[in-house]
């Protein structure tokens, strides 16, 4: 059975961790990009890593930090997987090329295709083998405000094989236990990876909304 992989993002709390492990979650995001109101410390960072049980992968999440504070950062926590979420190229990421990277791209209608061109001639060029995921994300966004992605353009995309040549894609933006099935069905992304919609508040998961969306990605699948 083909198998939709899930990340829950913009963990803030060791209980909320644990409560994606037990749900079923594949990895977690923790952000590390001060101006967001999900940004933690180094220090609770490694209390949320100490409580991960064997197989949940860790991720941490930069937007446009420079190389070396990304790469410090990620060498003291023992983060082996770094989801880049600015405008970082193809530099910045050959320049961390010991991690494996996740790299997000903004589904704008003027300049999706043509930054998924990019990507595909940068990794034509070489160097660019631990960029393992094209995270899809919502114009406009930073991530995490639970603005819906624009999911027919994606699709309109796959069908003229836009994605062709690329690494798998994460599908993001919006998604919520009640559409998320829909999403697995119609795009069939590798991954999908949600923050606010499973939240009770901002920064605060609900164990049950984390229970209710890998039940309906693991229904999707069927």
């Amino acid at each position: 059975m083909y198998r939709t992989r899930i990340k829950i993002c913009g963990i803030t709390r060791v209980e909320d961790a644990v409560a994606a492990a037990r749900a079923g979650a594949d990895a977690v995001g923790m952000v590390f990009y001060k101006p967001a109101p999900r940004c933690i410390t180094d220090e609770r960072a490694r209390e949320i890593l100490a409580a991960l049980p064997p197989f949940v992968t860790p991720v941490g999440l930069f937007v446009d930090a420079p190389v070396q504070e990304v790469s410090q950062r990620a060498r003291e926590l023992g983060l082996r997987h770094i989801q880049l979420h600015g405008h970082e190229d193809a530099a910045t990421l050959r320049a961390l090329n010991v991690f494996t990277i996740l790299k997000a791209v903004r589904v704008a209608r003027e300049t999706f295709r043509a930054e998924l061109d990019n990507w595909r001639r940068e990794i034509a060029k070489g160097g660019l083998p631990h960029l393992r995921g094209l995270l899809l994300e919502t114009a406009g966004s930073q991530g995490g405000t639970g603005a819906a992605n624009d999911w027919e353009f994606v699709k309109s995309c796959q069908a003229a094989g836009a994605f062709d040549g690329l690494p798998p894609i994460i599908a993001a933006g919006g998604l919520t236990p009640e559409n998320v099935a829909a999403v697995v069905r119609d795009v069939r992304p590798w991954a999908v990876d949600v923050s606010s919609g499973v939240e009770e508040s901002k920064g605060v998961k609900s164990p049950e909304k984390i229970a209710a969306f890998v039940d309906a990605v693991n229904a999707a699948n069927h």
